[in-house]
């Protein structure tokens, strides 16, 4: 029976009269481990399997697992990375993390009506972010009432009828917004950004906004497809692999094994990063003898510590010196009929490189001069070049142009459009991608909206609808109203916490549709509802019919994913239902569209999608085939469709930023841990960085703690003063750490409230979260009096 009361709710904060938006202000005793150099092997599969025992679901969990990514299983919900065309690992084709995503959907814990009753959500959010999302799966609607203490239980007519009373109350439909997170399936998707046109908004933020949108800004115009150009057979005949800001190890570890194929078939890996995560370094393959048993293999031939945004730097040093291998080889290093053919704007581009020099390239970037000439000189001879990427690139403040650096390097090598070769921004979350294909976005163009017009007979809107930025501002400022969020943790996931949280409150209701509890149920507007739902692992009968959805991972393959496990409770229902019942509660039946048939029938949806996006012809029937199918990716077969630029891929011009601090400042990047996946905390170490048993950590160069009159161990409080307001992130311990100097990495969701929302990156508007300047003070215990007045 499922516990009605948690143990070890924390004493109250002083003057805390409000639930919390923060993580409790405690430290948890931290004990410093060895920092590792590879990743995997036997040590993951043993925290995998804890997490099936802590969920109190090993054998139904292990049965789940062995469906995982297979041909005739269920996608995993954690990160988007492909699974293999031909051969999958009958063994597990999965990693740590998602076992321990799907330990916490196939858990047998419960968060019941009862509980809820037992538990107010005052003191709910007197719990860490880690205790909220152990408690177990959703069982049923729950509603909190304007002024009310406890969530209740209500049905789910009733919980339709009060979502549409809001909406239809409402003096525009821009005064709400449909946030969706990247687990959400093709087919909920696509419905669900149908829903919200047919009422009348583009307000649909999504996860997007806060992870790979700087990608899509930087790849449309210059090779005109928002994703990435490889597929994994790529990497497999690539010649130099460049990981740039991103830490396979812990953010998508299946990519591991085909950088462990690719080393074995001649490829050189070049890892760029300001830390030496241990999936960059080395790999255990848990699923061979070598990886158990024997010394792994080594991943990276050559590691360039970077200082946080100085990747432009370094990316220019480099063309600088193939410029010049060049120009002692000519057409040895530039793939000049690739140039030629395919390319615009070379000879603007080149010039710039005159003003340029080797040494103040090499000191803004952080690396010695010796190393960016290695990997300059690995580089020369080679065109099967892949470069791949995560946010450590897409939330710097340049980021767009940075990742049009790396299109630059790459053209001019010719290193896209052909085998082997290409861009490949490794994306978080499973479906993120997918969604955007089915038309999740707040500026959809003008084909997209003709297409639907066309087919349904009815006017969309063409004002381009908040993203997640602009949206917490509309809150703030009271022209938003209703957030109604398709899955994820909004609170938690988003920037400057105080401002956001302050700003949902004034919400007149907030809807989520979720699996398991997290902060923001607890950080609501008026009015708060929540609706459980069916996970990917879950049976989905509609009808007597055991149905299934698609996704489409990062490299463009749209494949079914069917569930096996019996659901926790009766009253779940699926996502697409969600959207179908809540329609129909508010469009009522003079809406065009015949929600009832999508209701009752993914193919049906999936025979309409078919019909307003390209590339998803004979949908159900090719959906079917083994391994799915890919969506068409001219780029990739070296063809470029730009609106500039027409069939030629331009030269970007770029500046290398300015990262000056003040005697007192350092540059701070957030971070996940390795028990973590987005806002999902599974546990509180952080394995391979030596970190257990504590998440309030700031991680520090040796001589800057010494310089600031530190010592490791210490604790200290975090300031951010951008927009002339404090903003402070109290009680963190330094650790020290192998890290360039005036260059920190924290853990979020705690240092989020030290992102400002004015915060963001030029032109994708995505927050900045890996480029905050701050100062470090030792700590003082009256710090709180000064936070409860913020």
């Amino acid at each position: 029976m499922e516990k009605d009361k948690p143990d070890n709710i924390p004493a109250d904060q002083p003057a805390n009269k409000k639930p919390s938006a923060e993580n409790p202000y405690q430290l948890l005793g931290l004990k410093l481990t060895k920092v590792e150099k590879w990743a995997a092997g036997v040590p993951a599969v043993m925290a995998a399997m804890k997490d099936l025992l802590e969920e109190k679901t090993f054998f139904r969990g292990n049965k789940a697992l062995l469906h995982m990514n297979q041909f005739e299983g269920f996608d995993c919900s954690s990160c988007a990375w492909p699974d293999p065309d031909d051969e999958r690992s009958p063994i597990g084709e999965y990693c740590e993390n998602g076992a321990k995503a799907l330990a916490e959907e196939a858990t047998t814990k419960k968060v019941t009506a009862a509980f809820f009753k037992a538990n107010a959500v005052y003191d709910l959010a007197k719990l860490d972010d880690y205790k909220i999302g152990k408690m177990g799966r959703l069982t049923e609607p729950m509603y909190l009432p304007k002024g009310g203490t406890h969530y209740q239980p209500i049905s789910w007519d009733d919980a339709f009828k009060k979502i549409a009373a809001h909406l239809n109350q409402l003096a525009s439909p821009d005064e709400a917004a449909f946030y969706t997170s990247g687990r959400t399936s093709n087919e909920a998707s696509f419905v669900y950004q149908l829903f919200a046109k047919v009422y009348g908004t583009n307000n649909m933020p999504d996860c997007s906004n806060m992870c790979h949108e700087t990608s899509g800004s930087a790849l449309r115009p210059t090779i005109g497809i928002g994703k990435g150009t490889v597929k994994l057979e790529d990497f497999y005949l690539s010649e130099i692999i460049i990981i740039i800001g991103q830490n396979p190890g812990t953010n998508a570890p299946r990519m591991m094994s085909a950088l462990e194929k690719a080393k074995k078939n001649g490829a050189k890996i070049i890892a760029i990063n300001p830390l030496p995560e241990a999936g960059l370094m080395g790999f255990h393959n848990p699923q061979e003898i070598s990886g158990i048993i024997g010394n792994g293999v080594k991943l990276a031939d050559l590691y360039l510590p970077v200082k946080i945004n100085g990747d432009m730097a370094l990316l220019k040093a480099i063309e600088l010196l193939l410029f010049e291998f060049e120009k002692t080889s000519r057409g040895q290093v530039f793939n000049w009929p690739f140039i030629a053919e395919k390319t615009t704007g070379y000879d603007a581009f080149i010039k710039q490189f005159e003003q340029y020099d080797l040494d103040e390239l090499a000191r803004q970037a952080g690396v010695a001069k010796a190393d960016i000439y290695e990997a300059a000189q690995m580089m020369a001879s080679k065109q099967r070049i892949i470069v791949c990427w995560g946010m450590g690139l897409t939330q710097q403040h340049n980021g767009v142009d940075m990742i049009k650096e790396i299109l630059n390097l790459l053209l001019l090598k010719g290193s896209i459009g052909s085998p082997g070769a290409g861009v490949c921004p490794v994306r978080g979350h499973s479906n993120v991608q997918g969604n955007r294909t089915m038309l999740i976005d707040e500026k959809p163009t003008d084909e997209q909206l003709d297409r639907l017009q066309q087919f349904f007979g009815f006017n969309p809107p063409r004002k381009h609808g908040y993203d997640v930025v602009r949206a917490i501002k509309a809150m703030q400022e009271q022209r938003l109203k209703v957030l109604f969020c398709m899955g994820g943790n909004f609170l938690s996931a988003t920037p400057d916490t105080t401002y956001t949280a302050e700003a949902m409150r004034k919400l007149a209701l907030t809807v989520y549709v979720s699996t398991k509890l997290n902060r923001s149920h607890l950080v609501h507007g008026q009015e708060s509802i929540i609706l459980p739902t069916l996970s990917r692992s879950d049976i989905d009968m509609i009808n007597g019919v055991h149905q299934f959805v698609s996704t489409e991972n990062s490299m463009g393959v749209v494949e079914k994913s069917k569930g096996i496990l019996k659901p926790v409770s009766e009253h779940l229902i699926n996502e697409m239902q969600i959207v179908c019942r809540m329609a129909m509660a508010t469009l009522g039946p003079k809406s065009v569209i015949n929600w009832q048939r999508y209701h009752d029938s993914y193919d049906a949806v999936r025979d309409d999608i078919e019909k307003c996006i390209p590339g998803f012809d004979k949908y159900n029937e090719r959906v079917l085939q083994k391994g799915g199918f890919y969506l068409p990716n001219a780029a990739r077969d070296g063809i470029f469709k730009t609106e500039e630029f027409g069939d030629r891929a331009p030269f970007t011009l770029t500046t290398v930023p300015d990262n000056t601090l003040g005697p007192d400042e350092y540059l701070m990047a957030t971070t996940r841990t390795h028990d973590q996946f987005n806002t999902t905390i599974y546990g509180l170490d952080d394995r391979y960085r030596g970190i257990k048993n504590e998440r309030r950590v700031i991680f520090m160069n040796a001589d800057d703690i010494e310089k600031a009159g530190f010592k490791a161990g210490d604790k200290v409080d975090l300031f951010n003063y951008d927009d002339g307001i404090e903003r402070i992130a109290p009680l963190f311990i330094i650790v020290s750490y192998q890290i360039p100097k005036r260059n920190t990495v924290t853990y979020f969701p705690e240092t989020n409230v030290l992102v400002s929302i004015n915060n963001v990156v030029k032109e994708s508007n995505m927050p900045a979260s890996k480029y905050v300047k701050i100062q470090i003070k030792k700590h003082d215990p009256a710090i709180y009096n000064r936070i409860n007045q913020l």
